[in-house]
């Protein structure tokens, strides 16, 4: 059974599906939640209705923000719109959880770091190919651990279904979505950051490309970066080529390449082992395995229920954050030739 912990939520912005994800971890780990807003009706906001039936909608996202007792406002907004939502919770003193991206350009990212500066609150983003996948928990103990010695480099790949049907509007419109790189992207660069623990990166290569839908000019399908960090190297591929007939969303893995074995995780599907997911897959000098992490627990939330009672950084620094949103942002600039 839950214990609440005492932190109160607001939601601001259901427009994307891993709203979802981020208020029910944190309501698992004891938090609590009365309003929620949003500036849009679609088939989401039917969905989170459902899901949550007792929460009542807000005509004006005035009354969380004024709300003295919400102490954190999850954010999933249309990316455009996230900075500045984000923005105007931290002036109202709240802690911010947003959906990745948390943001879409240089100068949105710059007037976030300026904020935080100022009001002292947490701006978090929700890296959930990370926070809310456990063999990638498992992963991190690993290599903690020293199980494939130290790492060289890390391959992401982030493979996703188009479903076009289901998409909005703000699908394909670059200004809107910031960007193949920016947006799933982001994923794979801060899990590059964390596994090589580099604190410093240089973009040698990035691209990103429309192969399959012409009719949608500002639509990215394909992207990759090639980065070398200061402690590790690292490879992001990403797309929107995932089959239909694949029982998932995207075959998302990460390899970790160490100097004494490597660990590749197949995150979503295993098609080799029953189509299960949070499989882990681990060589080192010892020998070879296959890890079912399935019932491994996740660190991130109850970490950052923690430090928003603490104002500590136990889940994720917050250079961290800002220094994954740097880098995406100058590969997606890069790969449009529009370089900083």
């Amino acid at each position: 059974m839950t214990i609440e912990n005492g932190i109160k939520l607001g939601a601001i912005g259901v427009d994307h599906g891993h709203i979802l994800g981020m208020l029910g971890n944190m309501v698992a780990n004891g938090c609590s939640i009365t309003h929620w807003w949003s500036e849009r009706d679609w088939a989401l906001t039917e969905k989170f209705q459902e899901t949550y039936p007792d929460l009542v909608r807000v005509p004006d996202r005035n009354a969380i923000l004024d709300d003295p007792d919400v102490d954190m406002v999850l954010i999933a907004a249309v990316p455009e719109d996230r900075a500045a939502l984000a923005i105007e919770a931290m002036k109202a003193g709240k802690d911010v959880m947003v959906d990745k991206p948390g943001c879409t350009t240089l100068a949105q990212l710059a007037e976030i770091q300026k904020t935080v500066a100022q009001t002292g609150r947490i701006w978090t983003v929700n890296f959930s190919e990370r926070f809310q996948v456990p063999c990638v928990a498992k992963a991190e103990e690993l290599v903690a651990q020293g199980a494939i010695g130290n790492v060289i480099q890390t391959i992401g790949m982030g493979p996703h279904k188009q479903n076009l049907q289901t998409r909005p509007d703000w699908f394909f419109e670059r200004p809107r979505y910031g960007g193949i790189l920016t947006d799933i992207g982001s994923h794979q660069i801060d899990q590059f950051l964390f596994f090589t623990g580099s604190t410093e990166a240089k973009i040698k290569h990035a691209l990103v490309a429309n192969k399959s839908l012409p009719q949608h000019p500002g639509f990215q399908d394909f992207g990759e970066v090639l980065l070398e960090g200061n402690k590790g190297h690292g490879y992001v591929r990403v797309d929107w080529f995932t089959p239909k007939g694949l029982p998932m969303w995207g075959d998302g893995r990460l390899t970790i390449l160490g100097d004494a074995g490597y660990i590749e995780l197949r995150k979503y599907i295993d098609l080799a082992n029953g189509n299960r997911g949070d499989q882990l897959l681990l060589a080192n000098q010892d020998g070879a395995e296959v890890i079912d992490c399935r019932e491994v627990p996740l660190s991130y939330f109850p970490r950052i229920c923690a430090d928003i009672q603490n104002r500590t950084e136990t889940a994720v620094s917050q250079a961290h954050t800002f220094r994954v949103m740097d880098l995406t942002i100058r590969a997606q600039m890069l790969a449009e030739g529009d370089a900083p």
